[in-house]
């Protein structure tokens, strides 16, 4: 009974309203052009936002840019750069959002409050990225490794030349032409090897070759290709020497230095004449082999 007197009054009203625009058409019409100022100084204010985020964007685009140009002419370092245009970006952009707040009529300072209240939960919940942050900031710091390096992160295994420091990734090229996106908070808590960072570098080889095989004679097949490489530096020690006597052959260790930039192309070239030059002197290489004796015995009937 009770939902029936609801409808039939909400009936009756919606009659009343219909009899009143009837009888008085101006309704309509009083309403429409007490809505139509607001309505076009809402768009006036889309319009106005629009053309400042577009200024606005473009006016960020080309301040970064400057900034980049200037901090190269200051001969800062790549990753020091990007690092530092990365942070540049993400203020003007914030700003940028604050003055488009204020053209519909938000309170900057109520929003900067109400990010300040929210501060903690913020902390809690962005503790990824506000840890990968502060690491970036370490590496610039620190300097473990710099823009062209060739670093190994030895948690993961995970290494190749580093392209970017970012705010909150550092980007590594690989050989084969990947891109691995590495944590900044990563990089500075874990053990990095920077094989890059020096001018020369050690390649260090192991040779195997029979027990029948005169070792005199091995070190002067050794010496002689050794000698053959011109990208080994010469005010260097050359080391050859006997490494380990294995189960299967004996292990001969070969040591020579080299520039960085000449490390793989030597090391290849290196294990490549070695191979040629035993088999060319017939020192065999031997491989792991297993001798099996099977002992028959007699059968009893």
């Amino acid at each position: 009974m009770k939902i029936d007197a609801i409808l039939m009054n909400q009936s009756g009203t919606q009659e009343q309203l219909l009899k009143e625009v009837v009888e008085n058409p101006g309704v309509i019409q009083s309403y429409l052009k007490g809505a139509v100022p607001s309505l076009l100084g809402f768009l006036i204010q889309v319009v106005v936002a629009i053309l400042v985020l577009l200024i606005g964007t473009r006016i960020i685009k080309c301040l970064v840019r400057f900034i980049g140009k200037c901090l190269q002419r200051g001969k800062a370092e790549a990753g020091v750069i990007t690092f530092l245009c990365s942070c540049v970006k993400y203020a003007l952009y914030f700003l940028l959002a604050m003055i488009i707040l204020g053209q519909f009529g938000v309170a900057t300072s109520s929003v900067v409050a109400v990010l300040g209240s929210a501060g903690l939960t913020l902390g809690l919940a962005l503790q990824g990225s506000l840890s990968n942050f502060a690491g970036g900031v370490l590496i610039l710091l620190l300097k473990p490794f710099v823009v062209g390096d060739y670093i190994l992160e030895n948690g993961t295994g995970q290494e190749g030349t580093v392209s970017a420091i970012t705010i909150f990734y550092t980007k590594l090229l690989t050989i084969d032409n990947k891109v691995i996106m590495i944590p900044n908070g990563t990089l500075s808590n874990s053990a990095i090897t920077n094989l890059s960072s020096m001018e020369k570098r050690r390649i260090d080889l192991q040779v195997s070759v029979s027990y029948d095989a005169n070792l005199a004679e091995v070190k002067e097949v050794l010496k002689k290709v050794l000698s053959g490489e011109t990208a080994i530096l010469t005010e260097e020690a050359v080391d050859i020497y006997v490494s380990e006597l294995a189960d299967s052959a004996v292990q001969m260790g070969v040591r020579a230095w080299v520039k960085n930039e000449d490390y793989w192309p030597v090391r290849w070239r290196l294990l490549e004449n070695i191979k040629n030059a035993l088999d060319e002197n017939h020192i065999s290489i031997p491989y792991p082999q297993l001798d099996v004796t099977v002992k028959e015995q007699d059968k009893q009937i």
